[in-house]
């Protein structure tokens, strides 16, 4: 009887400190993005197969990890999406196959989730940065937007995707 008591306070207590436990990224600046998190089918302009891409809250809610496949299958990429407290932006990282990545930072502008990298220079010794829109439509799908732009005046669509959920 002695056990069967202290299992009992056991599973209450562990009960109530889930219940009270602070969840630390519940607020409205952690669920900016939170738009873009699902399971997704991810098309082209011309309504072409891009891939898909998975979407998911982890970390007790501080994170968006991205999951992408292409089409065919060939190309993948991961991304970890947060807030920085101490920045007061969002922040991506981006790793692919290929053994590219990208830093981006930025915030949300109304229904758009706004990032881009720090400036680089190319090969020819301009300056460029990447920027990436995420646009939610009244729809619920999402218009993934990136372009390149150099020297602030030439821009570059590297990708243009339409999200639907799965």
């Amino acid at each position: 009887m002695k056990s069967l008591l202290c299992t009992v306070v056991i599973c209450f207590s562990l009960s109530f400190y889930a219940q009270t436990k602070p969840c630390n990224c519940c607020t409205d600046k952690h669920q900016e993005f939170d738009f873009w998190v699902g399971d997704w089918m991810v098309t082209n302009p011309d309504g072409s197969a891009a891939g898909t891409n998975t979407i998911v809250k982890i970390q007790d809610n501080c994170m968006l990890q991205e999951n992408w496949v292409s089409a065919k299958g060939t190309f993948t990429g991961t991304s970890s999406n947060s807030y920085n407290y101490k920045t007061k932006q969002w922040e991506q990282i981006w790793v692919d196959n290929q053994g590219q990545s990208l830093h981006l930072k930025g915030n949300r502008k109304g229904n758009q989730m706004i990032l881009q990298t720090d400036e680089e220079t190319n090969k020819y010794g301009k300056l460029f940065y990447h920027r990436i829109t995420w646009t939610l439509n009244d729809d619920g799908s999402v218009r993934q937007y990136w372009e390149t732009v150099t020297n602030t005046t030439e821009v570059n669509v590297a990708f243009d995707g339409l999200y639907k959920k799965k």
